[in-house]
C-alpha cells in the first residue's frame, strides 16, 4: 500500500483461528480508511464499518456453516455486486472465508474474476492450505501464509491483554497450539473445553469397545461434520502428545492437563503404535478433506484404533 502497488487478488493459508480473517479485515480496513495516515486508524467512521462487517464496499464471503459448500450462486452473487462502483470509498473489498469449502463449479467462477479483475476490486482468499484449491486461482493471488505463534506469546498475550490467570492462559496456550484466535474464544467460550473433554473420554471409552459399539459412535459422529473435525482435531493433538513422550522428544505437549493418562499411553504403546495410530488420523482428516463418505472414513478409523484389553486411568490433571 505505502507503495501504491495493491494487488488484486491475496491468499491467505494457516490453520483454523490462527488470525487469516482478523488481518484480511485489518488489509479491507487500511484500503477503505479515511485518515491520510496511520491506515487502518481504527477510529474513523470506515474502518469501525469494517469492524462491524457493516461497510458498504466490504463483503465477506462464507458457505452457510463449517463444512457446507460455497456454491456458485454466492460467487455470481458478489461478482454482481462488484461490478458495481465503490459507495463510499475508491475499493471494493471481498474477503472469501473457508474457500477450501469452494464448489468446483464455484472456484471455476471465481476464477473468470481473477482473470479479468476491475481496477476498483481486490478479493481476499482464505484457506488452510494452498493445495485444497485450484493451482489456477493460487497461480493468480500473492500468496501469504500465517503460522502460529509462540506458545509462550500467546499465554503472554492472554495475560496482559485479556486478563487470564496464568494458569489458565498457559492451558489455553498449549491446546491452540499458538492460534491465537482460538485460544481467546476458548478462554471466553467455557464450552470448547467441555466438548474437549467429551471427545477425549470418548476416545478413551473407544480403546476397549468392541467392533460393534465403535460402528455405532462412528455411524452417530458422521451426522455431525463440525464434531467430526473437533473429534479428529483433539485426537490427532492426543497422540501426537503420546508419540513425544515416547520419542523423549524435547517438544511443548498440547494436553498438558493429562499428563498422567498421557504417560501410561506413552508407557504402554510404544512409539510405532504411537505412529501408527496419528497416521490413521491424518489418513481419515484427509479422507474427509475430499469428501469422503464420512461414515465409511470413521468406521475405518474404528478398525485402525488399537484395541487395548484394559482401560486407563481417568483423565485428569497430571
Amino acid at each position: 500500500m505505502s507503495s501504491g502497488r495493491v494487488s488484486h487478488a491475496y491468499l491467505f493459508t494457516g490453520p483454523e483461528s490462527v488470525g487469516k480473517t482478523t488481518v484480511a479485515k485489518a488489509l479491507a480496513a487500511a484500503l477503505l480508511c479515511h485518515s491520510d495516515a496511520n491506515r487502518p486508524c481504527w477510529s474513523c467512521r470506515a474502518c469501525r464499518l469494517v469492524e462491524n462487517g457493516r461497510h458498504p464496499d466490504l463483503h465477506i464471503l462464507e458457505s452457510e456453516h463449517k463444512g457446507a459448500n460455497l456454491k456458485i450462486d454466492q460467487i455470481r452473487d458478489l461478482q454482481h455486486q462488484l461490478s458495481l462502483t465503490p459507495i463510499e470509498g475508491e475499493w471494493q473489498v471481498a474477503i472469501l472465508r473457508r474457500f477450501e469449502e469452494a464448489t468446483t463449479s464455484a472456484a471455476n467462477a471465481l476464477l473468470k474474476t481473477l482473470e479479468e479483475p476491475a481496477p476498483h476490486v481486490v478479493l481476499i482468499v482464505l484457506a488452510s492450505e494452498a493445495e485444497q484449491l485450484l493451482p489456477t486461482i493460487v497461480s493468480r493471488c500473492q500468496h501469504i501464509q500465517l503460522r502460529p505463534l509462540p506458545i509462550a506469546l500467546v499465554q503472554q498475550a492472554l495475560i496482559e491483554q485479556w486478563r487470564a490467570k496464568p494458569e489458565r492462559a498457559k492451558l489455553l496456550a498449549h491446546l491452540s497450539g499458538g492460534r491465537l484466535g482460538w485460544a481467546v474464544r476458548a478462554l471466553k467460550d467455557e464450552e470448547m473445553l467441555d466438548r474437549r473433554r467429551k471427545h477425549i473420554e470418548n476416545h478413551n471409552k473407544l480403546l476397549t469397545a468392541s467392533k460393534v459399539d465403535r460402528f455405532r459412535y462412528a455411524a452417530k459422529l458422521a451426522r455431525d461434520p463440525v464434531e467430526i473435525q473437533e473429534a479428529l482435531t483433539t485426537w490427532i493433538a492426543w497422540w501426537r502428545d503420546v508419540l513425544m513422550l515416547t520419542a523423549g522428544a524435547d517438544t511443548p505437549l498440547t494436553n498438558i492437563d493429562h499428563l498422567n493418562t498421557l504417560r501410561q499411553y506413552a508407557r504402554r504403546c510404544g512409539w510405532r503404535e504411537a505412529k501408527g495410530v496419528l497416521d490413521a488420523l491424518r489418513a481419515s482428516t484427509e479422507r474427509l478433506k475430499t469428501n469422503a463418505n464420512s461414515r465409511l472414513a470413521l468406521e475405518i478409523l474404528m478398525l485402525d484404533l488399537p484395541q487395548m484389553h484394559s482401560p486407563f486411568g481417568t483423565p485428569g490433571p497430571g
